[in-house]
């Protein structure tokens, strides 16, 4: 059993800690808004009132926050950071979706501290994380990585050691950019089939089963046909996750084109009101 810090009781950071304590590990967590912890400390999690005194026993310390702002609030405040708490034997793992550029920055602030740090940001919704089957994609030195396994393993059903650090954001980046993507195309399509008098239902189901349509993608579609908006992914965080795919090409010096313009039907549709929808939202742009 392990002494597990978990920071940030989002929609899947609570999930994740969840599954610790069906590990038997004992769990420490800490959420911006009180009220989210419930959930997790009628389950056997106790509560730290900041990031700082979350981690001062932990053994692992994992963040599952929003964005590169969230992530440096968690770690590096002046007066509530985790940072200034870790012990040297921690391991920190950040399972948040973050620019690459960030993801080096902050595993310097660990380096010059002396403490051992994981890049691990997960493929999969609040299904996969319920059931501790999401994906790792991590980054980070061999020996870290095997420490920090078994742990990842308690929360998810594959765990794939991808590089140094800033790897395992860049797999996640590619991941969503890939299912942002086909989803926007999805909706176009959809409607254009609509517009043309097709029977959505007849040509969902045609389209679904030929070659070129992913299961991921064929399981965006069912839920366009049936007007399943309900977030698993919202449009905002989708929106973000692009954003920062373009932010790591440009700081690469490169451009990605396909992902930039997926990013701005996703940007179109928060400004249309469904930023709270799920991914699959997109589509009532189009139908």
């Amino acid at each position: 059993m392990s002494k597990i810090t978990v920071l940030g009781m989002g929609a899947m950071g609570s999930r994740m800690a969840l599954s610790l304590l069906k590990a038997e590990h004992e769990v420490t967590v800490w959420n911006r808004r009180a009220g989210k912890t419930d959930l997790v400390v009628k389950a056997g999690a106790k509560v730290a009132e900041t990031p700082r005194s979350a981690v001062k026993e932990a053994d692992f310390v994992i963040s599952m926050v929003r964005d590169d702002e969230a992530s440096k609030q968690v770690w590096l405040n002046s007066e509530t950071g985790a940072m200034a708490g870790l012990s040297k034997n921690v391991i920190g793992i950040e399972s948040s979706t973050l620019t690459v550029a960030w993801t080096k920055e902050l595993a310097k602030e660990f380096k010059q501290k002396g403490v051992a740090f994981l890049d691990a940001p997960v493929a999969g919704t609040r299904p996969q994380a319920e059931a501790a089957k999401l994906i790792y994609f991590v980054g980070g030195d061999a020996a870290t990585f095997t420490k920090a396994q078994p742990i990842l393993q308690a929360m998810g059903s594959a765990v794939h050691s991808v590089g140094s650090v800033g790897s395992g954001m860049t797999i996640k980046l590619a991941v969503n950019a890939l299912f942002g993507i086909q989803v926007s195309a999805l909706g176009e399509l959809i409607g254009l089939m609509h517009d043309c008098g097709l029977d959505e239902a007849k040509a969902v189901e045609i389209l679904s089963s030929t070659p070129v349509c992913s299961p991921a993608a064929k399981m965006a579609a069912s839920a366009m046909l049936v007007r399943n908006f309900s977030p698993l992914f919202p449009i905002e965080l989708v929106e973000k996750d692009l954003s920062y795919a373009v932010k790591t090409a440009q700081s690469n010096q490169t451009t990605l084109p396909l992902v930039e313009a997926a990013q701005q039907v996703f940007a179109t549709a928060i400004k249309e009101g469904y930023g709270e929808d799920n991914i699959t939202g997109v589509a009532q742009l189009y139908i």
